[in-house]
């Protein structure tokens, strides 16, 4: 009797709870069921306005400039070769950085030959113009033999004519006045032989004086010393490398390369702010434009022309940007300016409507681009994402907050 009631009681528990278990499982059905009929739209979906962040055209300073890089070179760099050749160098005056002024000696050469070939000219010189007083002398005697013949021949004549003298002593007469005359024509020219070797004897001289000058190699203009090849005791040659290199003035400007398709927007006068190695920021302005371009390279030269500091050194490598344009223009954000088959363009915003508005865009500075026509100061215009909508298209249109902005000049 007491199993019949166990079985029945075990028969009763499971019975119970099946029936919890199979309660559960409907109520989470009945709960699916529910959800799945709440997602489904009660409805037509009402379209959706996208927001697109906008801007407002602005005027800001706009600024065209042009990479370069080079070096700091001299502006002119004079080359001192000795005059004359074959003397040994004596003395050396100055050395590599020092500074020099316009006829400065800058070294000596061995004078013994050259005041010897001074001395013997000048001798020479002495000799020569005592020919030409000699020569004169000769024909200040020559001229009177000639006067004295003449007269001899006058009075030949006229006693020939009155029958005194005879035609034998009138032809010795003519003969003794003719050879006075040549000699006379004589004296003349061996004159002008002496002035001749006077003349060639000075020239001599003033070699041989302007040889003796030149033993003293002297700076030709001011500058500073860069460079020096002589050495004491060496032969001097007119030839080969230059004894001193001077920097003329001292002066030290930028010789930069600029690529070919920027170098039509270069022009002389423009400004350059520069960085040069170990000294900093620097100013300057174009000088000068090579009228060539290097064809291998395809890089053009100029000059620029900077401050002057005594730490701005031949070779220093600098680089920066020359200042080609600058002006204040209307400008929107960089990536709110497009571009398609049909041309450069905004999408202007006007009451929530976009509207494609052809532009003609110009510079970009700070990530901002020129609008040179097409837009108006003031007007609002897609900033950024314009790639996905079209003319026409209606928009929730958002300013851009400070962060915003911030980031499309970035």
């Amino acid at each position: 009797m007491i199993r019949s009631i166990s079985r029945v009681s075990a028969v009763s528990m499971n019975r119970r709870i099946i029936v919890l278990i199979l309660s559960v499982i409907l109520a989470i059905t009945m709960a699916l069921r529910v959800d799945a009929a709440s997602d489904e739209p009660s409805g037509p979906e009402a379209p959706r306005i996208p927001s697109v962040t906008v801007t407002n055209a602005e005027v800001h300073e706009i600024i065209g400039r042009v990479s370069i890089s080079g070096t700091a070179v001299p502006r002119n760099e004079i080359l001192v070769f000795p005059r004359i050749g074959g003397y040994s160098i004596d003395q050396i005056s100055v050395d590599v950085g020092d500074s020099v002024q316009s006829g400065e000696t800058l070294a000596t050469l061995n004078k013994q030959s050259l005041v010897a070939q001074l001395a013997q000219s000048q001798a020479e010189l002495n000799r020569a113009q005592a020919a030409v007083r000699q020569a004169e002398s000769q024909i200040g005697a020559a001229s009177a033999d000639a006067v004295q013949a003449q007269s001899a021949l006058d009075r030949t004549q006229q006693l020939k004519d009155s029958g005194t003298a005879t035609q034998a002593v009138l032809d010795q007469a003519v003969a003794n006045s003719l050879s006075a005359n040549a000699a006379l024509a004589a004296s003349k020219n061996g004159l002008e032989v002496a002035k001749a070797q006077l003349a060639q004897v000075e020239a001599q001289l003033e070699i041989a004086q302007l040889n003796l000058d030149h033993a003293i190699i002297a700076a030709p203009t001011s500058g500073v010393i860069s460079e020096r090849t002589a050495q004491i005791g060496a032969i001097a040659a007119t030839g080969g490398e230059p004894v001193f290199r001077i920097i003329e003035d001292g002066v030290v400007e930028i010789e930069a390369e600029v690529i070919e398709t920027a170098l039509g927007q270069v022009e002389v006068g423009d400004s350059v702010e520069l960085s040069v190695a170990g000294i900093g920021q620097l100013q300057g302005e174009v000088r000068r434009i090579a009228p060539t371009v290097n064809p291998t390279t395809r890089l053009g030269s100029i000059r620029v022309q900077t401050e002057q500091t005594p730490a701005l050194r031949s070779g220093l490598f600098a680089s920066g940007w020359v200042i080609t344009e600058k002006r204040r223009s209307i400008t929107v954000p960089a990536s709110a300016v497009l571009t398609d088959a049909e041309g450069t363009f905004v999408l202007a915003v006007n009451d929530g409507v976009l509207a494609r508005r052809a532009v003609d865009a110009g510079l970009i500075w700070n990530q901002r681009r020129e609008i040179v026509n097409g837009l108006e100061e003031g007007e609002t215009v897609v900033a950024k994402a314009g790639a996905f909508f079209g003319d026409g298209d209606q928009i929730n249109p958002i300013n851009a907050s400070g962060s915003e902005q911030a980031e499309l000049a970035q």
